[in-house]
């Protein structure tokens, strides 16, 4: 299949490249490389550097891919900077997307796959979490994620494109050759194993108050090679509609220092500190639907697993993609 993939430079979609092109289809990637890498997309590739929002572009990349299939990853990703600088989020996230959901549908994109977020969800009533739970964000970049998803709703019912938005819990992990290196790192686990490299001096802890068993918040942890695969089950998939991507078990963040602290052999150092603004104390997911509807399960759900595959590649690159 022809396909689209936006953000195909960066963590997600750089392993997700990799298994389309393994599965066999042809992938254009367009993206800006303000948060990905061009050394991140894999060999075999149709490269375009640009903005997804740019309507010139991609009008001129439809007319020369005639893609199937957009696959779209582009956005931005921190909840912190989303509170500070909430329209760079309604823009990038919001509008820019049916920016391009508008040129695919103009090209005759039959499908449209969506990296959206269980922030959609904002602080949930009851955990684990299922795809008819109430959406109400507690912070832009899920409020953001939440209006691409209706937009792309309203398109469905409006046209028949298929719209799929693939609500991600936490991705963590890295392919042998494609991992996380994000210009200015939040997350977890890259965070904890740049410390035990030494690039770190401490790790910052947010939040030992929050109401579970240990003070910390607890997360679904789900490997970005399986959000790849459900990625692949999406487009053979003849549906719509939402789907949570997770392993449908949460680990606290004291839980997941213990891990990289086992799995690194280091003693991580750990500065605790206030919890952040806008951050639920549990999401973790239900995925019996991803399993009935798209055949979909989480492949590596063991947390050391995770960890493990996370420290080879920050091992094998430890600048990055910078090496």
């Amino acid at each position: 299949m022809r396909t689209l993939v936006t953000g195909g430079a960066g963590y997600v979609g750089s392993v997700c490249v990799e298994r389309l092109l393994a599965e066999g289809h042809t992938v254009t990637v367009v993206d800006d490389l303000s948060e990905g890498h061009r050394a991140a997309v894999a060999p075999g590739v149709d490269f375009c550097e640009g903005n997804f929002g740019d309507l010139a572009l991609l009008d001129a990349v439809m007319a020369k891919a005639r893609p199937e299939a957009v696959l779209h990853f582009a956005g931005s990703t921190l909840v912190g900077e989303s509170m500070e600088n909430p329209l760079k989020y309604f823009q990038n996230n919001t509008a820019n997307g049916i920016a391009l959901l508008k040129a695919a549908a103009s090209a005759g994109v039959g499908k449209f796959i969506f990296s959206s977020t269980c922030a959609v969800y904002g602080e949930p009533a009851t955990v684990p979490i299922a795809e008819t739970a109430p959406r109400q964000p507690v912070n832009p970049y899920g409020a953001s994620k939440l209006m691409m998803e209706q937009a792309m709703e309203w398109q469905t019912q409006a046209t028949g494109m298929e719209c799929v938005a693939l609500r991600y819990f936490n991705a963590a992990g890295a392919s042998e050759n494609f991992g996380e290196h994000h210009r200015h790192e939040t997350h977890l686990i890259p965070c904890l194993l740049q410390t035990a490299l030494g690039q770190r001096e401490t790790f910052s802890l947010f939040g030992t108050d929050h109401p579970t068993p240990d003070g910390t918040c607890i997360r679904d942890y789900i490997h970005v090679s399986d959000l790849a695969a459900a990625h692949a089950q999406a487009l053979r998939s003849g549906i719509s509609g939402p789907f949570n991507l997770g392993r449908g078990r949460g680990d606290s963040v004291r839980e997941v220092i213990a891990a990289c602290c086992e799995v690194t052999g280091q003693k991580i150092s750990i500065a605790e500190k206030p919890a952040r603004e806008g951050d639920p104390p549990e999401l973790v997911a239900t995925v019996a639907k991803a399993a009935e509807q798209l055949n979909w399960h989480a492949e590596i759900t063991n947390l050391h697993e995770i960890v493990e595959t996370a420290w080879r590649w920050h091992q094998d690159y430890p600048d990055g993609y910078y090496a």
